[in-house]
């Protein structure tokens, strides 16, 4: 039998409905007001990336414009106050479609990658939300293309990352665009840049990436999803990569199952607590939650799970609208810190496709103790009915309680505060390590949840052009100390560590956690 579905019957017994988070939209407040806008180009997109660009640890924001400009936000916001937001003037560009933070020198300052479309940008940090293009000194290849996926990864013994592009339609084709997907490119290092573009071929429209250890053997593959609205025989992809070869596809064959979905993005965690990353995919009408079906024969043969977890979201669940639902950007959060993983998605339909929901509410599902989920979205305060597309569920005022950011197409990005009163402890951590790669991309956290060890990837990439590099938030529940450790990229596993809850914690090889505190 699949381990998952073990896991959800032996389970704990059913108890009370998930605690209830409660959200305040504080979007005109914050100082936000950034739109992204634009006809048929700007269909899919709309992301929004989550860093610390100050120095101070709380996270500022990113948010592509498309048509429209980009505008990057400085955070003001009082721990534990309402959310304040400074608009700069720097990177306020043209047609970006989304953007994830990586320190990809090194340097301890964070860097932007920018998908537009057209030329994508490489900017580097240089402290106090200050920032340069460095595409042509990187010897980055920025192309032509409409850039809809990214993912990064260390390869072992890099000290640059690996950075992978997913393209999507050939927005030159002016004849009818089904099979126009244009080739998504693999960047590796070479020097202090990068090579030219390896094209990954078969490309089928990629909407989502994700560099992924799916077997925990230490070499993660690249997960890319697909949008089989324009492709002509594709499907869902995973990508085998081998320091100083090719990539290459896997087989049916070695277990990989064709699976066609409309595929817009991806988020992961060890949702059934076995050890190994789950994956949920998000489409038009039901999406799906896949799991390893038998860890132990080293296939990537996944099962679906969405239905028996609730989970398949597949229609709106208030305002009326019967037709079938259009998912964008999801993300696992524990957002009432009960220590159960819950699931947020972001919806919106493409443009006015009569035949799905105009009318489509953002899901938050929160996981109850069987491993299934309930809907709680328009309870909680998040339920909007803007056509919604990129998003980042992330502590913006550091008071241990998530907050929400979602880009709109056409109207203004909506932001909510946690101003629930949430009776579950928490835990935020930053890894940090010496050299390169010094956010410790690929590395893994492992907790112990009483008698099972849960494993928390740190990737760069998934989503729906949106992305995050900061404090990583774990719910506590009752527990006032947890136990964890880090298992970091070159595979050294780290000490087991008792942690004190509500608190700050920096990790680093080989030393004792820091303490943190807001200013």
């Amino acid at each position: 039998m699949i381990r998952a579905l073990v896991f959800l019957a032996t389970a704990a017994p059913l108890a009370a409905e998930p605690a209830l988070p409660r959200f305040t939209e504080e979007t005109l407040t914050a100082g936000i007001d950034t739109v992204y806008s634009g006809e048929w180009e700007y269909m899919v997109g709309g992301g929004v990336a989550t860093f610390d660009c100050s120095g101070d640890r709380f996270p500022d924001l990113f948010i592509s414009g498309g048509a429209g400009p980009s505008a990057l936000y400085r955070n003001r916001s009082p721990q534990g106050g309402a959310l304040s937001f400074e608009k700069t003037d720097a990177l306020t560009l043209d047609a970006v479609i989304g953007a994830y933070p990586l320190d990809i020198d090194s340097d301890g300052v964070m860097d932007l990658v920018v998908l537009r479309l057209g030329e994508n940008k490489l900017f580097r940090g240089l402290g106090d939300c200050r920032f340069e293009d460095a595409t042509a000194t990187w010897g980055f290849d920025g192309g032509d293309a409409w850039s809809t996926a990214f993912a990064a990864i260390w390869e072992p013994g890099a000290t640059w990352p690996t950075l992978a592009i997913g393209n999507y339609l050939d927005r030159k084709e002016t004849a009818f665009p089904w099979g126009s997907c244009t080739d998504n490119w693999l960047h590796r290092p070479e020097g202090l840049g990068f090579a030219p573009p390896l094209p990954l071929t078969p490309s089928y429209c990629a909407l989502s990436m994700l560099f992924t250890d799916w077997n925990r053997s230490g070499q993660p593959a690249l997960r890319v999803s697909n949008d089989r609205e324009y492709y002509k025989g594709g499907q869902e992809q995973l990508w085998r990569l081998e320091p100083g070869l090719q990539p290459r596809l896997y087989t049916e064959a070695e277990g990989w199952k064709r699976l066609r979905i409309w595929g817009m993005g991806i988020a992961s965690a060890d949702i059934n607590r076995d050890g190994y990353p789950d994956y949920y995919l998000t489409s038009m009408a039901d999406n799906k939650l896949q799991v390893l079906k038998d860890p132990a024969r080293g296939l990537p043969d996944f099962a679906d799970i969405a239905y028996p977890s609730g989970v398949t979201a597949h229609r709106p669940y208030t305002g009326g609208d019967l037709n079938p639902s259009t998912a964008w950007h999801a993300q696992f959060a524990d957002v009432n810190n009960d220590g159960l993983l819950d699931l947020f998605v972001a919806k919106g339909n493409v443009s006015q496709m009569p035949d799905f929901a105009a009318q489509d509410p953002n899901n938050l599902m929160l996981q109850q103790a069987d491993g299934t989920f309930v809907e709680a979205g328009d309870r909680a305060g998040v339920g909007s009915f803007a056509t919604s597309r990129g998003a980042q569920v992330v502590d913006f005022n550091l008071d241990g309680r998530l907050d929400l950011v979602v880009v709109n197409r056409w109207t203004p990005v909506e932001i909510w505060r946690s101003t629930g009163d949430l009776a579950g402890n928490w835990l935020q951590v930053r890894l940090e390590q010496p050299g390169t790669n010094r956010d410790a991309i690929g590395a893994v956290i492992e907790i112990k949840r009483d008698e099972v060890v849960e494993r928390h990837e740190i990737t760069s990439g998934g989503g729906h052009v949106s992305g995050s590099v900061g404090w990583l938030h774990f719910g506590l529940g009752d527990k006032k100390t947890v136990e964890l450790r880090v298992v970091w990229p070159d595979g050294t596993a780290g000490d087991w560590q008792t942690v004190p809850a509500q608190s700050f914690q920096i990790l680093r090889p080989g030393r004792p956690p820091e303490i943190w505190r807001p200013d």
